[in-house]
């Protein structure tokens, strides 16, 4: 891999032309983490940046504007089966980065992870369109004519994502599953350190001939004069250093959604509680050291201040210097037995060392470990000096007092790498305050059982982090993890961490569109959302429960006969489900109640009746219901009232992958006197095609057998 490292721009791979090439100083080299060996190199002369940014706004928005959601949720879960079968692949070039097999699953399991995650998350909570609704209907108008409703549509432009060296894989695949899910091309700056790892992975899914033309690009080296060809409808995301995000953020123009991702001194708090010999304090030694040596320390999210009670401050060092002797192994990740590799440069280890070396001269003492350089298991497994590796091995920087006393530096300074300072405290609230201090983090965590504990520091510490984790013996095991972000929760933080927001489920979607309120007729807004509103038109031809997928349209409507309600009824019902409640069984005591004029029926019977009046009851298209949202009692039914039912089909949704798709349907029961008394959305699944009458009893039996 000495050669120049390759770029993917307009759907090829490209290097510069020998006469490009930079005859200064020579094309930037990439060097092995632990043996210093050349690993590849790079050089962008001559790069079209312009060229790529506008094949992405065209051929890219094309390609993607053409897929639904769901379309392109399960190429998201098609580019996971693609990398999963070459992981092992994508394994053994990181270990030139430092990176062990544990550090591995964080960054291609956990990208990977993400793949699959949109993927499930796309299908199951977003529609199978482009458009995506954002809230209730808006009434407008007295008469129902005029309605709003807020939409969310895909940007128009690139999102150009600029990551961080530590997670090539994770870190990249993180913004680029929401952004393809949102229909918004991606352009990838990597990290030069790292680069070789996101060409790789990159690589592999251009060979399954899946990605969307122009969907994803890869600059392999500098990207000089990039933020030049920026414009309203792209988007930045930044990984990196605060002070690299500011400059950035500054070169962006109007218009240019920016958003960054930034190092935190993060803290996690260790309860006054979780004393010595408790499961929380065992648990917060160990996630300590799983913090201080995954990836050698190199995570945004590690934990750099530990904030603990004065007493407990000796006892977790004792613990965890015991903890460090039974399971580090510092060396080459190709040696067996490693468990934490090298920094990903000298360059870093440099760095590491004169962040080490700022927090002693602001009065730190080292603890615990050392800054002389390690001997180290090399690739070979003897042990020895590795004058050429970027090893560090880890280390605590203990400072003396507490609270006001502690200097800026403690809560200003990241050594980024396998380093943390320990920090005493006499109070709950001190103990917030000093989290506080940190500026803004991307994660917190406490350890504690303390319910009253851990309610404090919500209180106190929410609104400085993206993340809290509480972490007490019941979750010890189960929890991810301080340094773990999961794709169905936030990741970024206020402040110093960046001030956005990077995951976070749908909402990671949502950053790549666009909310526009949409004001117009009910048909108007049928239209333009795919979802049927009041006052649209409806088609009443024939019953559509017996319509396929493949016939059924939006505004199919059945509307029932009235069906009169008599006491019997309610007390009926009453004595078969068991519920007796006053309001439907006692007339003085309901009359007294200020909602209900007597007694009244149950919410339920009326659902129930509902059904009776709307239901089609032989086989067919209709294979099974599985659920009611949105429901609403308005009208208190008594004795002596009618009611009936509207049912319209509201929003249909094929799945792409089944013979059948889910259908939402609008219903609405009303009186003798058209007042509302009730308004749910009715859940069912349809076939996509015509139903064989003898054979749909059977196609209902499977699906109920899968588990709908």
């Amino acid at each position: 891999m000495t050669n120049i490292l390759p770029s993917y721009l307009r759907d090829q791979w490209w290097v510069p032309e020998a006469g490009a090439l930079r005859q200064d100083q020579g094309p930037a080299q990439v060097r092995d983490a632990s043996t210093g060996e050349v690993v590849t190199s790079l050089d962008t002369q001559g790069i079209d940046l312009a060229g790529a940014l506008e094949y992405a706004r065209t051929v890219g928005q094309e390609s993607l504007g053409a897929l639904t959601f769901h379309q392109r949720a399960l190429l998201l879960k098609q580019f996971g089966v693609a990398l999963t079968a070459r992981k092992e692949e994508l394994y053994e070039l990181s270990k030139r980065a430092g990176a062990t097999v544990r550090d591995s699953l964080s960054d291609i399991d956990g990208g990977i992870g993400v793949l699959f995650t949109y993927s499930s998350k796309g299908r199951r909570e977003l529609p199978n369109g482009q458009v995506y609704l954002d809230g209730p209907v808006e009434p407008l108008s007295k008469d129902g004519s005029f309605l709003g409703r807020h939409v969310y549509t895909r940007l128009p432009g690139v999102a150009v994502q600029i990551n961080a060296f530590n997670f090539p894989m994770w870190g990249a695949l993180e913004k680029f599953a929401p952004a393809f899910l949102a229909g918004v091309p991606t352009l990838v700056k990597p990290a030069s350190p790292t680069a070789y790892v996101a060409e790789a992975w990159v690589r592999i899914l251009v060979e399954t001939g899946l990605l969307p033309a122009g969907s994803l690009q890869l600059v392999s080296g500098a990207v000089p004069g990039l933020f030049e060809h920026l414009r309203l409808g792209d988007l930045v995301g930044f990984t990196g250093s605060a002070s690299t995000a500011s400059r950035l953020r500054a070169q962006a123009a109007p218009g240019v959604r920016f958003t960054s991702e930034t190092d935190s001194i993060n803290a996690s708090v260790l309860g006054p509680d979780a004393v010595p010999g408790t499961p929380e304090f065992d648990a917060y030694v160990k996630q300590l050291l799983v913090e201080l040596t995954t990836k050698a320390g190199q995570k945004c999210t590690a934990i750099r201040r530990a904030i603990v009670p004065a007493d407990a401050v000796d006892p977790l060092v004792a613990a965890l210097r015991e903890k460090i002797a039974e399971r580090v192994v510092v060396g080459d990740p190709r040696a067996e037995g490693v468990t934490m590799g090298p920094l990903v440069s000298l360059a870093q280890r440099d760095e590491v060392l004169r962040a080490v070396g700022a927090l002693q001269a602001a009065g730190g003492r080292i603890v615990l470990g050392t800054t002389d350089a390690p001997h180290v298991t090399l690739a070979d497994g003897t042990t020895g000096a590795a004058p050429d590796g970027a090893f560090v091995a880890p280390i605590l920087v203990g400072f003396e007092g507490d609270g006001d006393a502690l200097p800026d530096a403690v809560h200003e300074v990241e050594a980024f790498g396998p380093v943390a300072s320990i920090l005493a405290y006499r109070s709950v609230d001190e103990a917030a305050d000093l989290v506080g201090r940190g500026g803004g983090s991307l994660v917190t965590s406490v350890a504690t059982v303390d319910p009253a504990v851990a309610a404090t520091l919500l209180a106190r510490t929410a609104a400085y982090n993206g993340r809290l984790l509480f972490l007490d013996r019941d979750d010890a095991r189960s929890s991810t993890g301080h340094g773990a972000p999961v794709p169905h929760l936030v990741h970024g933080g206020p402040g110093r961490a960046g001030g956005g927001e990077e995951l976070g489920g749908i909402r990671a979607v949502l950053h790549h569109m666009q909310r526009t309120a949409v004001q117009g007729s009910p048909a108007m807004l049928t239209a333009l959302t795919g979802v049927w509103h009041q006052g649209a038109a409806s088609r009443s031809d024939r019953h559509p429960f017996r319509k396929s997928l493949a016939e059924l349209a939006i505004g199919d409507q059945i509307a029932s006969p009235s069906r009169p309600l008599t006491l019997d009824d309610i007390e009926t019902f009453a004595n078969f489900t068991g519920d007796r409640f006053y309001a439907h069984m006692d007339e003085e005591a309901a009359a007294a109640n200020p909602f209900f004029p007597g007694r009244v029926a149950h919410g339920y019977l009326l659902v129930s009746w509902a059904a009776g009046l709307f239901v089609d009851p032989e086989p067919g298209p209709v294979l099974a219901n599985y659920g009611l949202e949105n429901l609403r009692f308005m009208t208190p039914v008594s004795p002596g009232d009618e009611i009936r039912v509207v049912l319209t089909a509201k929003q249909i949704t094929p799945r792409e992958t089944d013979e059948y798709g889910e259908v939402r349907w609008d219903a609405v029961i009303l009186n003798q006197r058209d007042e509302i008394v009730a308004t749910y959305d009715v859940l069912t699944l349809v076939a996509k095609e015509p139903v064989e009458e003898t054979d749909a009893a059977a196609a209902a039996s499977a699906t109920a057998e899968v588990g709908v």
